[in-house]
């Protein structure tokens, strides 16, 4: 285990709150970066404000004596994706923020960036037994997407020649106790026992736990030599969305009220009401290969679904390490 300082930024954040509270319970030097500061917050967070405004000054100060930065701030949603300027909110939050803060760190001589980007920086979808890997060229579909394969080779370009070693995590959709989204609604929706007209759906997702992803970046701080470059990471094993169903059913002690209605005809629906891309997340494959950051790092994902879905619904936060040896 490292002992240097480790810089988090989106510190209050679904991720970051959770990493910010293993480092701390673990008593490494650790600074999380907020925006603001709230009553009860703990001493060791730093508001910065909006980190797109920071000067260089700041960020300089920001990183100064870090051996690593968990960069976890950034911007996943726009109010109003319609909006004309929704691509530039976007890359400014995500591409240029990540430029500004590498370009410090390296500035600085930290050792180690490691960046949380996502799957959407490569693709939305995968072919039925043919994972996304990092190799795959990246094809992102939308704003969101796009600007985190920009973060990527932002911070590529300035590691480059430089002592630092950086690397981007793509994620996929990452579930916990507190997380939002799709996945809090499908939650929501199999507790309440409202009828879902997804049995039909024949596909595999690639998911990771809060948990897992916490042993992961604490791999990439403790390995001896960091892997660079862009790795997956994901549960051990990808699951259908009717099985994730029945998963969580069983976790909260709930009969599922699954229903079949052909893909087409539940796609098809999606679109007359507005929710077709959420239809299709549901109704796709997006599977991720984990091969470069396992063999890199040592890491397994030690939760399976089950496992984690039960410590969710008892309300517990997964903060203990995992046990091993670098």
């Amino acid at each position: 285990m490292t002992d240097g300082l480790v810089v988090v930024t989106g510190a209050s954040g679904f991720i970051g709150a959770a990493l910010a509270a293993r480092l701390r319970a673990q008593a490494r030097p650790m600074i999380g970066t907020v925006r603001e500061v709230r009553a009860g917050m703990p001493v060791d967070l730093q508001p910065v404000g909006d980190l797109a405004l920071a000067d260089d000054d700041a960020l300089d100060d920001l990183v100064s004596g870090a051996f690593a930065i968990v960069h976890l701030a950034g911007r996943a949603h726009v109010v109003d994706e319609g909006a004309a300027d929704v691509e530039l909110a976007y890359e400014v939050a995500n591409a240029t923020v990540t430029a500004r803060l590498a370009h410090a760190a390296a500035r600085a001589g930290v050792r180690r960036f490691v960046l949380a980007s996502s799957v959407k920086a490569a693709a939305e979808s995968s072919l039925p037994g043919r994972p996304l890997a990092p190799g795959d060229p990246p094809r992102p579909q939308d704003a969101y997407g796009r600007s985190k394969l920009a973060a990527e080779r932002a911070l590529f370009d300035a590691a480059a020649g430089t002592p630092m070693a950086a690397a981007a995590l793509r994620l996929p959709l990452v579930y916990g106790r507190h997380a939002r989204g799709n996945f809090a609604r499908l939650l929501a929706a199999v507790r309440a026992r409202k009828p879902l007209p997804l049995a039909s759906i024949r596909n595999r997702r690639s998911l990771l736990y809060l948990g897992n992803l916490l042993d992961a970046i604490e791999a990439m701080l403790d390995v001896p030599h960091m892997p660079p470059g862009v790795h997956y990471v994901a549960d051990a094993e990808s699951v259908s969305t009717p099985d994730l169903v029945r998963a969580i059913a069983a976790a909260w002690r709930v009969k599922p009220r699954l229903s079949a209605l052909p893909v087409p005809l539940l796609r098809a629906a999606g679109l007359a009401f507005g929710r077709g891309a959420a239809v299709a997340r549901l109704a796709g494959s997006l599977e991720v290969d984990t091969t470069s950051f396992r063999e890199g790092t040592g890491w397994t994902p030690r939760w399976p679904l089950d496992a984690a879905l039960a410590e969710i619904a008892a309300g517990r936060d997964p903060q203990g390490a995992r046990a091993r040896s670098l």
